[in-house]
């Protein structure tokens, strides 16, 4: 058997758990700090309405993440499970499945995206100001999707098929391309908007080949073979039941940007739409942490399910939520204290600072109850309850957020706006601790 199979079964979770996350951070984490310098490029080299107009980009991105995550999640999910059954060519079999998936989900987006591009935008509350901005970042952005959907489906399988360190190295690879690129084509060519999205396509076009090159090599214990690219409705299904938890979460976050964004764009106006863009930056490096915990949990979580050691999947969970948890208590400290200092790094406008002081500060109230609702949600999505894990993702988004964000501006202007999240993640955490328990309670003790 693998030596990474073997650890994964009988090395010590606690350790396990930061071997395989500490990787998932790293690069999780330089994802979200190079999405905050590129919003700071923007924002010192183009202008406020330049960042206001990368926020009305949120719900394609998401959109087009969603659609990356249908497969990505899945198809890795999978693959630890199959792994922990000993069904190595079934796992196989699933890689080049996901690889076919991604290159004809990725292709589709972009045709359909670029056809109705100028409508979307302007649904999602584009003003005649920042419409430039907004169009000419997605149009480049969209004509490199494909690679986005190879590269980070394909990562997040050398990941949880055993190769954290390997994935986090692809990750950075492209950030550090991305960070040298961009300023040189904002700054030096004069490239605008453009130059940011130019950088992050060929910085992701160099990772793919890094990435694709690690299963071309056939070492790995998953690896491209001649017969693991021919599609099978069964592996689909497989994928797509499992992915479909965080593909209707990004979903969910598309409808509720572009909720977001028309709220913002009638309560506050085009700077509101700038401070949430700014605001997203901060509390999205948040969420990448905790999520690079979920990463490091989830091929030890698959793996022992699949198993039947349920003992040492529980472990690495109850350790993942402690973790989560302690970040996010960081994150609130941090924005509650020092909210003018973070909005300054992006903008010198005073107007749009002193916006984002205000609404960042509301933002974060319920901020350290979120790590463990994340946490939770991607447990049962490791385990393969993939309904579980569809309701629980539903609940903060739909079930409770869409309807605050209708209620709330209204009666509290464009503080409402802010207030509707912080009042979503309280209930929702209220709504998953009360699931866990009822299926700690009557599920897991029978099962173990």
């Amino acid at each position: 058997m693998d030596k990474r199979n073997d650890a994964l079964e009988h090395g010590n979770v606690k350790q396990l758990l930061w071997q395989y996350a500490v990787p998932a951070i790293i690069a999780t984490t330089a994802t979200s700090f190079y999405n905050i310098i590129d919003r700071i490029f923007i924002g010192q080299g183009v202008g406020p309405l330049a960042i206001s107009g990368l926020a009305l980009t949120f719900p394609i991105m998401n959109l087009g993440t969603a659609l990356g995550t249908l497969v990505g999640a899945g198809s890795s999910t999978i693959i630890s499970i199959r792994m922990g059954e000993k069904r190595r060519e079934e796992a196989i079999q699933t890689l080049g499945n996901a690889f076919v998936l991604n290159m004809i989900i990725g292709i589709l987006f972009s045709v359909l995206a670029l056809c109705f591009l100028d409508p979307l935008l302007y649904l999602f509350g584009a003003s005649d100001a920042t419409l430039p901005f907004a169009r000419d970042f997605m149009r480049v952005i969209l004509l490199g999707n494909v690679i986005t959907h190879l590269f980070f489906g394909l990562n997040n399988i050398i990941r949880a098929s055993g190769y954290p360190t390997k994935a986090m190295i692809s990750l950075l690879l492209t950030i550090g391309i991305n960070i040298i690129l961009a300023p040189l084509f904002i700054f030096v060519f004069h490239w605008g908007i453009k130059g940011a999205a130019t950088a992050t396509v060929i910085s992701q076009s160099v990772g793919l080949v890094w990435v694709v090159s690690h299963f071309l090599s056939g070492k790995p214990y998953v690896h491209f073979t001649k017969q693991c690219f021919r599609l099978s409705g069964r592996i689909i299904g497989s994928i797509f039941s499992i992915g479909v938890a965080p593909f209707l979460i990004h979903c969910c976050a598309c409808l509720i940007a572009i909720l977001m964004n028309r709220q913002l764009g009638t309560y506050g106006g085009d700077m509101a739409i700038g401070a949430f863009g700014i605001i997203n930056s901060i509390i999205s490096l948040l969420i990448m942490i905790m999520f690079g915990f979920t990463q490091g949990m989830q091929p030890i979580v698959g793996y022992n399910w699949g198993a039947k050691q349920h003992d040492r999947a529980i472990e690495a969970f109850r350790l993942t939520i402690y973790y989560a948890t302690a970040v996010a208590v960081i994150g609130f400290l941090a924005a509650e204290c020092f909210p003018r200092f973070i909005a300054r790094w992006f903008t010198d406008s005073q107007e749009l600072i002193d916006i984002t002081t205000k609404g960042l500060r509301i933002y974060v109230i319920c901020l350290p109850l979120v790590g463990f609702q994340v946490v939770t949600t991607n447990f049962f999505q490791s385990i393969g309850k993939a309904g579980i894990s569809i309701f629980l993702s539903m609940t903060r988004q739909l079930l409770f957020l869409t309807p605050l964000l209708l209620l709330f501006p209204p009666l509290f202007g464009l503080d409402g706006v802010w207030y509707a999240t912080p009042a979503a993640d309280l209930t929702s955490a209220l709504v998953t601790a009360g699931v866990l328990w009822y299926y700690w309670m009557k599920k897991l003790k029978t099962e173990n």
